[in-house]
């Protein structure tokens, strides 16, 4: 596997990370109450929105330069 391969399963699967800590955090919200996890869930999904974003615009570039097919 390249590295620019390598680059689109992590950040995919780092994107597919913060889903879940965003989603595990909005449990544990409303299991305790704390404003703290409700913070955290929405860091964690504006993180994964951003992961998102360069994830699309990196394989874009790629696919621009021909070095992706």
């Amino acid at each position: 596997m390249s590295l620019k391969g390598f680059h689109i399963v992590f950040i995919t699967v780092t994107t597919l990370l913060a889903l879940s800590l965003g989603v595990w955090c909005l449990a544990v919200n409303r299991g305790a109450g704390a404003p703290g996890y409700l913070t955290g869930a929405i860091f964690c999904f504006a993180a994964a929105a951003g992961l998102l974003t360069y994830g699309v615009w990196f394989y874009r570039k790629m696919k621009r330069l021909r070095l992706i097919t």
